[in-house]
């Protein structure tokens, strides 16, 4: 039997510019996914696990920057999508979750596949609708496209994030033989029409008067893409105003000027004084590194946020105003209000930057081979235009230590998660011809290895796999690092390699496990193919550490002759 209002709900996506789904099989979720495959303007995928479905979908999401549709059957499928709602909430990435339930009246009645799915996300979802049961009355038939409406309208609306439609349905699932999919020219549709939130005139001036007293101000970039009029906004500050504007990788706002490589100094608690801000102005989401925001959250500082939607983010412990409005038209008004600032402070960040860029690459190439080294070497031979994905524990802390980086910047750190960092590379391949890099730690490769169980083209994807056996990062903190469970249950020390996975898959694979087989195994590595690429870096934990100790040791003897 054909349900109308879904194929309706299916039209609304295509008319507000939902262009692709991803669906999962099941029968409960018969009527969604016949409706989304069979409408001309939707490219619907099937991805069997829905825990890698949902990192697809926001891989897509987080480059389309629209709303990629989600459908799943009835049950404990919804639940695992539940780890890309969270990360797409909080990384503010737009997700139509569409949810397919048993009817009320069936719930937690020994039925199959049935939870309490009405608003399961909880928090995590910007709202949750509870589409009709029945469409017997006309009014429910027009309640159910203004929900339609609604939650895409508000899923694209700043900021964007994660809606949750469930859907309850009865059967039959399956039109027969002689039915047809009719998909209505121009279904019932409203839009948002929303304005830039800007500063007034009096809060402008009031602001002016309050720069006149700051002469060491900071701008810290949170993670966002990139931004051709930010970066350029940022640069001229830096340039006349002697702005030191400190810019992790993820906030891909790494100008010339900017400062990069601030982890290799922020703990020298002799630098405190002479670099600490008197105003610290931040915009986007959140940072890397722990060194810089342990080191703001320790000064006597005054910390303003811009937030378009006025919401506070008090990361550093001394925030004192909202700034709602955009991030460009601040900085625009900044740029010809700001008196100049301190050239000595300014001198004292940019010294230090110059001092660690110029010496790194000698120490890296000096350093005995590991992850460090390794990826040292392989972010020499990315090409500018690949996006690069990078999995949370290590290989994002590494990538943050080497320094600046032309290319797109993608990381799930909104929960900060290794369990979708694959499938959110591959939703990424979905949307680009252009080469697109993985670089991962083992534990977050083998976690994630459905993200290649599908049928789908990938040919873009190189995947650089640092694998040490172990999860590494819990050497380097001081806790667990000194506990003699370590190996077994922290690092939690396998054997794997992804050698049968790569033939399982189709992957064209390769190895290395010295400088040598390293250089050997890029030469090719970019090269066109129609297969995806995997290359591993066997290293050892132990030795990782050392590694990291080594440079560490030799940048804060560069450091203290400054």
């Amino acid at each position: 039997m054909i349900i109308q209002p879904i194929i309706d709900l299916v039209a609304i996506c295509a008319k507000k510019g939902i262009e692709h789904a991803i669906l999962s099989p099941g029968s409960r979720c018969a009527p969604l996914t016949l409706a989304f495959v069979r409408h001309p303007d939707i490219h619907a995928r099937t991805i069997s696990d829905e825990r890698s479905a949902a990192f697809i979908a926001l891989g897509m999401a987080q480059q389309l920057e629209k709303p990629v549709a989600l459908v799943c059957t009835s049950g404990s499928a919804a639940l695992n999508y539940y780890p890309a709602v969270a990360e797409a909430f909080f990384q503010q990435i737009p997700l139509l979750i569409l949810t397919a339930d048993r009817p009320p009246e069936w719930i937690d009645q020994w039925d199959g596949q049935t939870i309490y799915q009405q608003e399961v996300y909880g928090k995590h979802v910007k709202k949750s609708f509870q589409f009709p049961d029945d469409f017997s009355n006309p009014d429910k038939v027009w309640h159910a496209a203004r929900i339609a409406n609604e939650a895409i309208n508000l899923a694209q609306q700043f900021p964007a994030g994660p809606v949750h439609i469930n859907i309850p349905l009865r059967e039959p699932f399956y039109p027969s033989s002689e039915e047809k999919f009719e998909f209505p020219d121009s279904p019932r549709e409203f839009t948002a029409v929303h304005s830039h939130t800007e500063l007034s005139p009096d809060s402008l001036e009031h602001i002016k008067n309050r720069l006149l007293n700051v002469k060491r101000l900071m701008i810290v970039p949170g993670q966002q893409k990139p931004d051709s009029q930010i970066q350029g906004l940022l640069d001229d500050l830096i340039k006349k105003q002697h702005v030191v504007v400190v810019a992790d990788t993820i906030s891909n706002i790494q100008g010339k000027n900017s400062i990069s490589l601030h982890d290799h100094w922020l703990g020298n608690e002799q630098l405190q004084a002479e670099l600490a801000p008197d105003l610290v102005i931040s915009f986007g989401k959140s940072v890397i590194s722990k060194s810089l925001k342990q080191f703001l959250r320790k000064q006597e500082i005054s910390h303003w946020h811009i937030q378009p939607d006025g919401q506070s983010k008090d990361t550093y412990q001394h925030l004192t105003r909202i700034l709602a409005c955009t991030p460009s038209g601040f900085l625009n008004w900044l740029s010809k209000n700001l008196p100049v600032q301190s050239f000595e402070f300014a001198r004292q960040w940019n010294r230090l930057e110059e001092k660690v860029g110029t010496a790194l690459p000698e120490v890296m190439d000096q350093v005995g081979f590991g992850e460090y080294a390794a990826l040292h070497l392989v972010l020499k031979k990315i090409p500018t235009l690949s996006k690069i994905h990078l999995a949370n524990s290590m290989a994002v802390r590494y990538v943050n230590f080497l320094g600046k980086r032309t290319q797109e910047i993608c990381c799930n750190r909104g929960t900060s998660g290794i369990d979708g960092s694959t499938s959110t590379a591959v939703g990424c391949t979905f949307t680009t011809k252009e080469p697109v890099s993985l670089i991962t730690g083992d534990m977050a490769f083998f976690y994630d290895r459905n993200a290649f169980w599908h049928n789908y083209p990938m040919n873009n994807l190189r995947v650089i796999i640092l694998n040490n056996h172990a999860g590494g990062i819990f050497r380097i903190i001081e806790g667990p690092a000194s506990q003699p469970e370590l190996e077994e249950f922290f690092e939690t020390k396998q054997s794997l390699n992804a050698k049968s996975l790569a033939a399982e898959f189709g992957f064209e694979y390769s190895k290395a496990e010295s400088k040598e087989e390293l250089r050997t195994a890029l030469e090719k590595f970019y090269s066109s193919s129609i297969h995806p690429k995997i290359l591993e870096i066997f290293s050892e934990s132990a030795s990782n550490l050392q590694i990291l100790k080594d440079v560490k040791k030799k940048i804060n003897k560069l450091i203290s002759e400054v």
